[in-house]
């Protein structure tokens, strides 16, 4: 019982850690790569690109964990030779779960060339909206893919958060930024909501992968996984990069950026850094809970990256889009406490089920 207490704070505590380090990406993403895009920068492969490219950042904790592995085994005189291999491993990852995750990569790659082809067309409010219908589809996913069973507190908080999408909706006609026409804004309508689709999809298929691993997960497998399909994603919009000649167009780029040739590459190097840390946090967060936990901790950022880009960029702050924040708020609440209540519920069943074992045994 106490191991598995351990193990149950342990991943609480990653839960929470993965929790923060996705909204630092699910804010600042979207907010660095509008501000490339306003401020003179037109590369949609390029922006996708570095939605991914930050990948080796992961390699570092790897690393330690790798090091850490070894120190463990070195204190441990009594471990046999199979221990030995296992526990020394520079690599967790079977086969299997290595093609699943290039597989997930590619999918990425074209996700995040769908998402920056949005973002640079609409304002991050407009795409924000658009992104939270992502929750329909992961949770539509979830189901077909890995029975998510849905309590009435998560029904009622898919329900909240869909319907502040569609509050937001009602003002978005309004958006189109000046100089735009009608057709490229549009299709970065259409755009956005593939890419939403898309995510919704990649989201449940990390959980299955999961689930059909064959090999216990730990977060360290968590991080090798995120290396591998970062890096198979960034493979696919390389090769986007060398068709459209991006690579080329960069340092002319940088020389005509608003805010001058250092910063466009402080604001590219940012990029990378943001985007790595909502992947990271986003599987993290699969890890320790579920997708549909994912899913939901995406959409209700949402609100928080509108009113940023209200704050930075000087969009309208309208009353559909209040109206948006309480009900996603409101969703979220309801959500933490169906799962708080299912919890506690959980420990009274162990609890009852641990007491009448012991009578049994304690029986003569």
């Amino acid at each position: 019982m106490a191991t598995q207490e351990s193990s149950s704070r342990k991943k609480k505590f990653l839960l929470v850690i993965n929790c923060i380090i996705l909204a630092i990406g699910n804010c600042g993403g979207p907010l660095i790569t509008r501000l490339y895009f306003l401020k003179g920068g037109e590369r949609i492969w390029l922006s996708s690109w570095l939605e991914t490219v930050g990948w080796p950042i992961v390699l570092i904790p790897l690393s330690f964990s790798y090091f850490n592995r070894r120190r463990e085994f070195q204190g441990k005189m009594l471990s046999t030779i199979d221990n030995n291999n296992s526990n020394t491993k520079l690599i967790l990852m079977t086969p299997r779960i290595f093609v699943a995750s290039i597989g997930i990569g590619v999918l990425t790659g074209f996700d995040n060339y769908l998402y920056a082809y949005g973002v640079a067309k609409l304002p991050v409010s407009t795409s924000a909206l658009l992104i939270a219908s992502q929750l329909a589809f992961t949770a539509a996913f979830a189901f077909l893919l890995v029975k998510q069973k849905f309590t009435s507190y998560s029904i009622n908080s898919i329900f909240l958060l869909t319907l502040g999408a569609v509050v937001l909706a009602l003002h978005a006609n309004g958006d189109r930024p000046n100089g735009e026409s009608k057709k490229e804004y549009v299709l970065g309508f259409i755009m956005t909501l593939g890419a939403a689709a898309l995510y919704g999809l990649i989201l449940p298929l990390f959980e299955l992968m999961y689930k059909k691993a064959k090999q216990g997960i730990t977060y360290t497998l968590v991080m090798e996984i995120q290396a591998v399909y970062c890096l198979s994603s960034t493979v696919v919009c390389t090769i986007g990069m060398i068709i459209n000649k991006d690579f080329q167009a960069m340092s002319r780029e940088a020389k005509s950026f608003e805010l001058g040739e250092a910063r466009y590459y402080i604001v590219i190097i940012w990029s990378a850094i943001l985007w790595q840390c909502f992947f990271l946090g986003a599987i993290g967060v699969i890890y320790s809970s579920s997708s549909l936990v994912s899913g939901i901790l995406i959409t209700v950022l949402l609100p928080i990256t509108e009113i940023l880009g209200v704050v930075f960029y000087g969009e309208k702050f309208t009353p559909e889009k209040g109206v948006s924040l309480v009900l996603s708020i409101w969703g979220f609440i309801s959500y933490l406490y169906g799962d708080i209540k299912a919890s506690k519920k959980k420990k009274e069943y162990q609890s009852q089920e641990q007491e009448m074992i012991d009578k049994i045994t304690c029986t003569p």
